[in-house]
């Protein structure tokens, strides 16, 4: 597991927690990651690839399969939804950059990451029993190895 190394906020003390007991180590995710192949069974990454150019995205994307075992988790926000804070621009050096599912769909298959479909039926029916209503895109993708 692993966070993006920016300013941690009050809602962030969970993860800070984590952080400083081992069981969350951090990595730039613009950047080769810092673990071996397959470090980790599953890789989450929320928001974080909103944030990055094109330049960034393709290599990013590809070093979160590397180090994945069983796959990754991305959230990502919907385009429209919200407004990008003054905060948020300056901690990332850039305004989020809201993409559609099927530019998404798209960008997966060009990369040669295939969607987790048992996965992504697991979640919808777990969602769906607690009631979840997610407020950003989710999707289940395979490792490729």
């Amino acid at each position: 597991m692993g966070v993006e190394p920016y300013d941690s906020d009050d809602s962030d003390a969970n993860c800070v927690n984590l952080i400083r007991k081992g069981s969350v180590r951090i990595a730039d995710i613009k950047f080769p990651l810092p673990y071996k192949s397959k470090s980790f069974s599953i890789v989450m990454v929320s928001d974080a690839l909103d944030y990055l150019s094109p330049k960034y995205l393709n290599s990013t994307l590809l070093e979160l399969s590397r180090v994945s075992a069983d796959g990754i988790v991305v959230l990502s926000g919907y385009p429209g939804q919200r407004r990008v804070k003054v905060a948020e621009m300056s901690k990332f050096g850039r305004p989020a950059k809201l993409r559609s599912s099927s530019w998404w769909v798209r960008f997966f298959a060009q990369t040669k990451l295939d969607e987790n479909k048992a996965a992504s039926k697991k979640f919808e029916a777990a969602a769906g029993k607690a009631g979840y209503q997610s407020s950003c895109q989710i999707f289940h993708l395979k490792s490729r190895h």
